[in-house]
C-alpha cells in the first residue's frame, strides 16, 4: 500500500537525519531497576518528540546499516499513555527479543510491526 511505504520513508528520514543518542547501553542495568538488564542498546533519536517528553525511542541491533527494521506500538495501562519505538539495524532474533522485553510487564503490552 502506498501510505505503508511513505510511513517506512519517513522514519528512514527521521533515522537518518537524527542523531542516534544511546542512554542505556546493552548488557547494562535500568536505573530504577537494577535486576533489569537491556538486550540491546536503547536511546533515542536526537530532536524528536513523543509522549514522554522525550525523544522518539529507539532499540539498536547489530546489523551494520542502520536501516529501520520494525517499530513496537506500546499501551502502558499504568501509565495510561502508548509510545512507538523504532528498532533500527535488527536481525529477526534482536526484533523477537525486544519484542519480548516490551511484553514482560502484565500492564504493558506491545505490538511488533515489521517491515517487509
Amino acid at each position: 500500500m502506498k501510505f505503508d511505504n511513505e510511513f517506512w520513508e519517513i522514519l528512514d528520514k527521521l533515522v537518518a537525519e537524527c542523531d542516534i543518542v544511546i542512554d542505556r547501553k546493552k548488557d547494562q542495568p535500568h536505573p530504577k531497576w537494577p535486576d533489569y538488564i537491556y538486550p540491546l542498546d536503547y536511546g533515542y533519536l536526537d530532536g524528536t518528540a513523543s509522549m514522554d517528553q522525550g525523544g522518539i525511542d529507539v532499540w539498536v541491533g547489530s546489523v551494520k546499516d542502520k536501516k529501520v527494521s520494525a517499530v513496537i506500538c506500546i499501551v502502558d495501562y499504568l501509565k495510561k499513555d502508548s509510545e512507538i519505538k523504532v528498532l533500527i539495524g535488527c536481525t529477526e532474533e534482536e526484533m523477537q527479543l525486544v519484542y519480548n522485553t516490551q511484553n514482560r510487564f502484565d500492564n504493558m503490552r506491545g505490538i511488533l510491526v515489521k517491515r517487509n
